[in-house]
């Protein structure tokens, strides 16, 4: 509030106001138990608005698709239970998996998010009293979220959020704040409606047990892939299963992949790599023997 003086005698009052819907806080679900992260890569988060589609637009460098998958991954990386891959080619590779060209576990990652701004629109609105005025700025948007299982290519969770947040400027008697068009405004809308989301994106990422696979299995090593980022720590156990066969579903004509039988432990011995996608961890195996020319017909997975 502040108090303007005329004449050292009559004060005038001018008052600016901020009025903000703050994003729904979200509840990252923490355990007390061991979290390991599942690994995530956000394909895209396309405009699919008019807005800002001007005569030199850019579909690759959209201003409002960045600036929402900035605030996903800023969300996601607070949750504290997944690791963020960026991946350049992401774009073809999923260009390439729906024509059947290529395999979407090429990624090298557990999920993946394919985003879109589905509404974005701006307005203001006033109100002329005796002694004063009011404007307001009101920015709106709406965005939809896809989360894939990159091991199945089947889409597991699908929404729209819709988030609002406006601005109020309030002048007396001529006198008070007179504010141009606030862009925060849109970062903080569209906060809002993906952060209804998130919730919703952890659960179902975390719903299915952490998995990963063999990298090698001879006498020289013994290793998987996964280390010390996504939480696993030496002297950690893990099931060995063998992967159970597919039958396809007659009513939706999906692939089904059976649940595996169990055929063993490992136990993690040493962590090492630089990356997440270079880390490995060296294990130590008990259970029936592990055929190592077909390494990929076996998983190992957390136990819940």
């Amino acid at each position: 509030m502040v108090s303007l003086f005329i004449m050292g005698t009559i004060p005038i009052q001018a008052q600016r106001k901020t009025k903000v819907t703050e994003p729904v806080s979200v509840e990252t679900g923490q355990t007390t138990g061991k979290i390991l992260k599942r690994k995530v890569a956000i394909g895209r988060f396309s405009n699919e608005t008019l807005h800002a589609k001007g005569v030199f637009y850019d579909k690759e460098n959209d201003p409002i698709g960045k600036q929402a998958l900035d605030i996903l991954s800023t969300k996601l990386a607070a949750s504290g239970k997944f690791l963020l891959l960026e991946r350049s080619d992401l774009a073809s590779l999923l260009e390439e998996a729906k024509k059947g060209d290529t395999d979407l576990s090429t990624i090298g990652a557990d999920y993946m998010i394919i985003g879109s701004i589905t509404e974005y629109g701006r307005k203001t609105v006033g109100k002329n009293k005796v002694f004063g005025s009011e404007k307001t700025q009101i920015v709106e948007a709406a965005v939809s979220i896809r989360l894939v299982d990159v091991s199945t290519g089947l889409i597991i969770y699908s929404d729209e959020g819709k988030g609002s947040a406006e601005l109020t400027t309030k002048t007396t008697m001529g006198v008070g704040g007179v504010a141009g068009y606030d862009a925060t405004l849109a970062d903080k809308a569209i906060s809002e409606a993906i952060g209804q989301l998130v919730e919703n994106i952890i659960n179902k990422c975390t719903d299915k047990p952490w998995r990963t696979y063999f990298l090698a299995y001879d006498n020289d090593a013994k290793m998987i892939a996964g280390g010390s980022s996504q939480g696993i720590k030496a002297g950690d156990t893990f099931a060995v299963k063998t992967k159970g066969r597919k039958v396809k579903n007659p009513q939706t004509g999906v692939m089904i992949e059976l649940p595996g039988k169990q055929i063993g432990t490992v136990t993690i011995e040493a962590t090492a790599g630089d990356t997440p996608e270079t880390e490995f961890s060296m294990i130590d195996y008990q259970g029936a023997s592990i055929d190592a020319d077909k390494l990929m017909d076996y998983y190992i997975e957390e136990v819940k």
